[in-house]
């Protein structure tokens, strides 16, 4: 039988192979952008959501539209004052667009989808209900009869 003699140039540790390395990155990488959302709209209003006691989740995302009312924010103030205004998707509007909105959005759903579009209301706590009432009056010339209000739980419900 025949010895095995150690080999004086190999007496340190072997190297770590740094072989898949990329493979490991581009797992990370695709991870990250799979995992991550992005921001849908940039908010020209401010809003602060009422508090509400009995809060319902919504359950498929992508046929819900939402509506932003509010004042607008300090960047937006010396161009469109300080009396709450309407945003649908990135820009300000007037009441008389939003039926063309509800409609433009309608029609680039699928159409098994069309009926079940939901129009959710996501109004400032201090905004008074006369513009509210314009909206939904709006909204019933467009036939988007579900409506959404957005709110927050309420920390405490003793209050």
């Amino acid at each position: 039988m025949g010895r095995f003699r150690a080999n004086s140039s190999s007496s340190g540790t072997p190297k770590i192979s740094t072989a898949s390395l990329p493979d490991i990155v581009f797992m990370l990488l695709f991870f990250f952008m799979i995992a991550t959302t992005m921001k849908e709209v940039d908010f020209k209003v401010g809003v602060t959501m009422p508090e509400a006691t009995e809060l319902q989740k919504l359950e498929k995302k992508t046929l819900v539209r939402n509506i932003y009312v509010g004042k607008p924010l300090a960047t937006f103030r010396a161009q469109y004052g300080t009396e709450p205004r309407i945003q649908l998707d990135d820009a300000f509007a007037e009441i008389n667009q939003i039926e063309n909105y509800v409609v433009s959005e309608r029609s680039a759903m699928p159409e098994h989808e069309q009926d079940l579009l939901t129009i959710c209301l996501k109004v400032d706590k201090d905004t008074k209900m006369g513009i509210v009432t314009d909206i939904k009056q709006a909204l019933r010339r467009a036939y988007a009869l579900k409506l959404n209000y957005a709110a927050t739980q309420r920390a405490n419900e003793n209050l």
